[in-house]
């Protein structure tokens, strides 16, 4: 008998709202009897804990999981997150509850993809800044605002999965001489490039794009030390997240003309302050955490999203289980659940 057979009407909380209804992970989940439910949390930890009472899955956004959240639903058997990152998730302690949390890395690929090389694109060619300026009447003023080619340049990357490989493939068009890559992960280098350092990456590369997860290990991976590094020409981009950069040390070598420019999708706080000191720095170009975004995208990434718990409910692994246990745990944990369901 699988877990699912337990479950009478299973309560599935979709903690963030902003995907226009919850009509297709109902679809997904029709077969359970699932009660889809929309609850907004706003990233409130707060309203996070209220909102999952009695949940036996929950479906979530950027809002904190946190260790009370987890504990305030003891039927719960699924969270999945609504893409990749999972720093949101205390994953340690849904192991310990035999909790599966899943996500969905699997999509946004050539939307992140493009939106980087979109990025690259507006930063090297000033795409903002002229836009403005011709908007206001000049005209002929090219030189005011100096631009280096890319083709013949040495690219760098840093971190290389789908999205970083999808980057790759698309910005060897632009005719960069070398590519150099850095993600420990990698047991050679990708066709086309070679490993190295993130010292070497900062010291030689002419534009950096990070596609890297946030990890205690990689935060601030690109401090001010690195930073340092760069060219006078070099460009950062990241769509990956926030927290790879020290932004205060971004910011004053942006502001000091020490690297030509930054653009940026994601930040360390989001969102970010109207204030933030980068919004006032004229070779910076911001979006808003947006690099994932296109129609098609959200359709996959929820029905992808909702599938995971479609598996869990069948008694089966997700595809994208990112908290692993040992597997007499997860019997034993199991066991719990079918005895306390009993009683």
């Amino acid at each position: 008998m699988t877990i699912a057979s337990h479950l009478q009407s299973p309560l599935v909380v979709v903690l963030d709202e902003g995907y226009g209804g919850t009509e297709i992970e109902e679809s997904v989940l029709a077969s359970f009897g699932a009660r889809v439910v929309e609850r907004p949390c706003h990233g409130r930890a707060d309203e996070v804990r209220r909102a999952v009472e009695g949940a036996d899955a929950i479906l979530v956004r950027e809002s904190p999981v946190d260790a009370e959240a987890i504990a305030a639903m003891p039927a719960c058997r699924a969270i999945v997150r609504y893409g990749v990152g999972v720093d949101n998730i205390d994953r340690a302690v849904a192991a310990e509850r035999g909790i599966f949390v899943a996500n969905v890395p699997d999509y946004g690929v050539e939307e992140v993809s493009d939106h980087a090389l979109a990025l690259l694109f507006a930063v090297a060619r000033r795409i903002v800044s002229r836009d403005r300026a011709v908007r206001e009447g000049a005209w002929n003023v090219a030189r005011n605002e100096p631009m280096y080619r890319l083709s013949g340049g040495t690219l760098g990357l840093v971190g290389y999965g789908r999205i970083g490989h999808a980057f790759h493939r698309k910005a060897r068009a632009l005719g960069y001489e070398r590519t150099l890559v850095f993600d420990p992960f990698l047991p050679s280098a990708p066709e086309g490039a070679e490993l190295a350092t993130i010292e070497q990456i900062c010291s030689e590369a002419g534009a950096i794009s990070l596609h890297a997860p946030l990890t205690s290990q990689s935060r601030h991976i690109i401090d001010r030390e690195r930073l340092a590094l760069m060219k006078p020409t070099a460009i950062l981009v990241n769509t990956s997240r926030g927290g790879l950069v020290d932004t205060q040390a971004l910011c004053e070598a942006l502001s000091d003309g020490r690297i030509f420019g930054a653009g940026l999708d994601v930040f360390e706080e989001e969102p970010p302050a109207r204030d933030n000191p980068l919004f006032s720095l004229p070779n910076v170009i911001v979006s808003d955490h947006t690099g994932w975004y296109s129609e098609q995208s959200v359709r996959d990434l929820r029905r992808k999203a909702s599938e995971e718990i479609e598996r869990v409910f069948r008694g089966q692994e997700p595809r994208n289980w990112v908290n692993r246990w040992e597997k007499t745990t997860e019997r034993e944990h199991t066991n719990d659940h079918k005895q306390e369901n009993a009683k």
